[in-house]
């Protein structure tokens, strides 16, 4: 699949009909969408994918559009997955995607690879922190999607590495994020993240 048609796949999915400010759920464009999951498609391919967060599942089914062999999309909010499963439907990869509702602390889970667009925890300070320990725990690599601030780098960096991980910055981003809340004042607003590769302990006894 060429990388224009699925952030046109990607886009026509349904977003999330009634979004909370406090779980901070916005809708990742499918342009955006897309541009990460090519960035790291080749670790998707032939992986068991979890994406942590995964709202109405665009970045889960991107994932399987793209050679994943089995994704788990994981939210707390079961309006977003019951979306999420009618999208995968409507993208014909609802035999390879699962839908699980449970709160990111208290996963426990394993597979290959991880995907998510955390919370930037401007609704609920440290937020992100506990999708990166997560993270850490449930495969070897993550890719995770973060606000770059000029403290974050260093901040993630270090949270990381206490955890017995490593990070590393593989690309920074614009993300699109649309008007989808009344105290929202222009139509979209554009937000310079930096997309990580979370290396957990798992991952060194691979290499072992």
């Amino acid at each position: 699949m060429k990388l224009k048609k699925l952030a046109i796949l990607l886009e026509s999915l349904d977003a999330h009909p009634s979004p909370a400010p406090r779980l901070e759920q916005y809708t990742i464009t499918g342009e955006d969408a897309a541009r990460f999951l090519w960035r790291v498609r080749s670790w998707l391919r032939g992986s068991i994918v979890v994406d942590l967060g995964c709202g109405t599942g665009r970045l889960a089914i991107g994932a399987a559009l793209l050679g994943a062999s089995f994704v788990l999309g994981v939210d707390v909010d079961l309006v977003a997955l019951n979306v999420a499963k009618r999208n995968a439907e409507r993208a014909g990869v609802k035999h390879i995607t699962s839908w699980l509702r449970a709160s990111v602390p208290h996963l426990s889970i394993r597979g290959d690879v991880v995907i998510q667009n955390p919370p930037f925890g401007v609704r609920r300070r440290g937020a992100d922190r506990a999708f990166i320990q997560c993270a850490l725990n449930t495969a070897p690599l993550s890719f995770s999607l973060h606000k770059r601030t000029l403290k974050s780098r260093p901040f993630i960096k270090q949270l990381v590495e206490e955890l017995g991980g490593v990070a590393e910055v593989l690309d920074s981003l614009q993300l699109k994020l649309p008007y989808t809340f009344p105290f929202h004042e222009k139509k979209f607003k554009l937000v310079e993240v930096d997309l990580y590769l979370f290396k957990g302990k798992a991952f060194h006894i691979l290499r072992s």
